[in-house]
């Protein structure tokens, strides 16, 4: 298992059981009120620990290697999933999946980016960044599922879209923005949740919704610390600067009106305990459906673009 380096003292604790457990399990020493001392410390440090998190760390768990991804979602949290394949013109991009599946009885179409949990998956995935025919797949499911009246389940987890020069060949910027203009109209409810990371235009591709959602334990922002510390001091040793004044994290998100809400994650991230992560997931993403489903379409994409028109301060001249 991966640990961070602020996780240190709690893996000392840690560590610290696993040794006493060894002297107890001999059976020569009774140690189990040492045991559940270690326990209780070691909660308290987490607690302690993931209370205060800035943002650099917070964009380091969501790029745990454990942590559930896109299809983790379906499978879990999801019911008859039935993917589907292809944007009918170019090929079937494996950075985004999608398909019709149903939650309690509900109808959707999961949309979501996907990543790799090793060296072959990562390629096969492209490290979870589309290409342009990746947005224009999840754009022709989105479409049907506006055909058949269903709501939209989109699911954000990319570093980015792919910024090859092929993809910008095949027109990646329009292919984008193309998403964004025909998801600001879609007729059916849309709940977009950043389930991991939201760099860039490559998570708004598909992140215009009813309802925007984070992890608790997630990042969204234009660019990624390390690219910002790039461009702003020619070096990525201010990364953890850059975090912070990108205010990037789910708290920061929702105290500038940028998201609808915040999904709690249990203690130590959702990596820690994936079953309770799908049970938490699933409870707030079943109370936005049944707020928005019954809505008039004319109504919800009103209001849709209005809460995006209304994002960020300027001043006219």
């Amino acid at each position: 298992m991966a640990n961070f380096d602020f996780e240190k003292p709690i893996q000392d604790l840690i560590d610290q059981m696993e040794e006493v457990k060894k002297v107890h399990d001999k059976g020569k020493v009774d140690m189990a009120a040492k045991i559940i001392e270690l326990e209780e410390q070691i909660l308290a440090a987490k607690k302690d620990v993931y209370s205060k998190l800035t943002g650099w760390q917070r964009v380091q768990i969501s790029r745990h290697p454990e942590r559930p991804y896109t299809l983790d979602y379906v499978e879990n949290c999801f019911d008859n999933f039935i993917e589907l394949h292809g944007d009918r013109t170019v090929k079937d991009d494996k950075a985004m999946v999608g398909g019709f599946a149903s939650i309690n009885g509900i109808s959707v179409m999961v949309v979501g980016q996907q990543k790799g949990r090793n060296t072959k998956q990562r390629q096969f995935r492209n490290f979870g960044m589309p290409n342009p025919e990746g947005y224009r797949k999840a754009l022709r499911l989105m479409k049907m599922a506006e055909r058949f009246q269903i709501p939209i389940v989109c699911l954000i987890d990319t570093p980015g879209a792919s910024p090859g020069i092929e993809a910008e060949e095949r027109g990646q910027g329009e292919a984008i923005a193309r998403n964004l203009y025909e998801m600001s109209v879609f007729k059916v409810p849309i709940i977009c949740i950043i389930i991991g990371e939201g760099a860039s235009g490559g998570a708004l591709g598909i992140a215009v919704g009813d309802r925007v959602l984070m992890m608790e334990n997630t990042w969204y922002s234009v660019i990624s610390p390390e690219s910002c510390s790039s461009i702003l001091w020619r070096s990525w040793e201010h990364k953890e600067k850059a975090a912070e004044a990108l205010k990037l994290t789910a708290i920061d998100m929702l105290a500038n009106k940028l998201i609808d809400g915040v999904i709690p994650e249990p203690l130590g991230g959702a990596h820690e305990n994936p079953k309770d992560t799908y049970i938490i997931f699933k409870e707030h993403l079943l109370k936005e459906l049944n707020s928005l489903i019954g809505i008039d379409p004319e109504l919800l994409i009103k209001t849709r673009i209005e809460k995006f028109s209304a994002m960020g301060d300027f001043i006219e001249n």
